[in-house]
């Protein structure tokens, strides 16, 4: 997976991407047929997958969360399964937010797993095996929507309404993880998330294909927290400028700010750098729950920027509250017409 996507991705198609299109088509048609298996595992509980149809942010980590709270409510038992992109475990492990650490098992898993039993395995398989071990009943996949090794009964794709596609193409050429169109074809409704209209023309496809759309927004969990402080933010996730706008959204006055990859490990010179050039300028620093959660468990300059770093803590609004909902029970309801139909496995 490619952390830090190249910043030509997301602008016009230029001579670098049409000079990778060739590599592209490859890759491209590479992971059609991985999409296309057939022989994808059937699990005795309903699946719901939550994925992006490009690299870097778009939402899945907050929507899998609503989709979480939203199986509780419904009285289930979710699992979640994720790839743990960031760590250096291969799994399954259940990951343990009070006694993991985000260079162990992932920034993202760490989140996730403060909301229902979260296992990262870079076998999906095995890690659905370990949550239903654990006495899930439902098991959300935050991303793997590409890997085709499990079936699904929902598969929502999440795609950010002011980036889109960025230059609609296949990687390496940009950002797209496989042809949209076969994307699209696997994929049972579509969620847009901010506002803008980068997405229009995907939400047009998507309609045309008859695919539900649905509408939601990330906005700050205390909006009036910031108001009017100076702030110095930073942030290493797919799509800092989003973290940066909500911010501002939030009251405060960002005066200095700074960019880093998705998942990317501090060093101790830019943690450093980080706590001087703040207290330089008498500024509050400011940064995602992810780029706080990858800060904890550590000593020393990490330890240093963690007690002088704030974090922006977002929530997940749908324009239709009753859609995480409506997706949980479609999700139970195909699983049972399936178990009806065939055996599993």
């Amino acid at each position: 997976m490619v952390s830090e996507a190249p910043p030509f991705w997301w602008n016009d198609a230029d001579w670098r991407a049409k000079g990778l299109a060739p590599v592209a088509w490859a890759y491209g048609s590479i992971a059609r047929r991985i999409m296309d298996r057939r022989q994808r595992l059937r699990l005795p509980v309903p699946v719901i997958c939550v994925g992006n149809f490009t690299v870097g942010g778009a939402g899945k980590t907050p929507t899998a969360m609503a989709l979480a709270k939203a199986a509780v409510a419904k009285g289930r038992k979710p699992g979640i399964l994720s790839r743990g992109y960031g760590g250096s475990m291969d799994g399954p492990v259940l990951v343990d937010p009070h006694h993991h650490r985000a260079k162990d098992v992932g920034d993202e898993p760490m989140l996730l797993a403060t909301h229902a039993p979260t296992v990262i395995s870079r076998d999906r398989r095995r890690g659905a095996e370990m949550l239903i071990a654990s006495g899930v009943d439902m098991i959300i996949m935050d991303d793997g929507f590409q890997s085709a090794q499990i079936e699904n009964d929902y598969a929502l794709l999440v795609i950010d309404a002011g980036r889109g596609l960025g230059n609609g193409h296949v990687i390496p050429a940009g950002p797209v993880r496989a042809p949209v169109i076969d994307q699209l074809r696997h994929a049972t409704a579509l969620l847009t998330v901010g506002s803008g209209a980068a997405a229009s023309d995907m939400v047009r496809r998507a309609s045309r294909a008859g695919k539900p759309i649905h509408q939601a927004r990330i906005v700050p969990r205390d909006p009036g927290r910031f108001s009017s402080q100076r702030v110095f933010a930073y942030a290493g996730i797919g799509d800092p400028h989003r973290f940066f706008r909500s911010l501002e959204e939030a009251g405060a006055e960002i005066v200095r700010k700074r960019s880093f990859g998705d998942h990317h490990p501090f060093t101790d010179e830019e943690m450093r750098d980080l706590i001087a050039d703040a207290a330089k300028d008498d500024l509050q620093l400011v940064a995602t729950e992810k780029d706080v959660t990858r800060l904890k468990g550590h000593h020393g300059l990490a330890e240093e920027l963690l007690a002088k770093t704030d974090a922006l803590l977002i929530d997940m609004v749908f324009d239709q509250p009753s859609i995480p909902t409506s997706i949980v029970e479609k999700a139970i309801a195909t699983f049972k017409d399936k178990r009806l139909s065939a055996p599993f496995g």
